[in-house]
């Protein structure tokens, strides 16, 4: 397992890779890259009727693939903490494993508007991802 860095558009990953960003209880997401998840893949009622918490993931399929939300926070408005973003990880994974997704795609996750430092949340995935076979690949823009 390692971490590869690409630049370039998220959004044109392979379709066999599953896709992640991080979002809060209430699915608003009404800045940064999720607008982009809510106008490419919609379900917001489907993702709120899942109820998840903050330190959960609530799950899209579309087209074939799973698309990842990690609850960080409870209300968009809220900042993330690492351990939140860490137990949204470890659910993530989890999924991932009993569901044999192999490759994830991903922004940098919780360093836009949430303000997560990379170098901590980049040591946190390859903490909760080590022991697997699962690529994880970062876009950047």
């Amino acid at each position: 397992m390692g971490i590869t860095y690409v630049k370039g558009d998220l959004f044109a990953c392979p379709q066999t890779d599953s896709l992640v960003h991080c979002i809060s209880e209430d699915c608003r997401m009404g800045a940064g890259i999720a607008v982009l998840f809510k106008k490419k893949f919609g379900g917001v009622q489907e993702l709120l009727n899942q109820q998840k918490k903050s330190g959960e993931v609530a799950v899209l399929k579309r087209d074939g693939r799973y698309i990842y939300h990690l609850i960080t926070k409870k209300r968009a408005s809220h900042k993330p903490t690492y351990e939140n973003l860490r137990k949204s990880l470890e659910a993530m994974k989890s999924h991932c494993l009993r569901n044999g997704v192999t490759d994830l795609s991903m922004p940098r996750i919780g360093c836009g508007l949430d303000r997560l430092q990379w170098e901590n949340v980049s040591a946190i995935i390859e903490e909760v991802f080590e022991a697997t076979d699962i690529s994880i690949t970062v876009y950047t823009l």
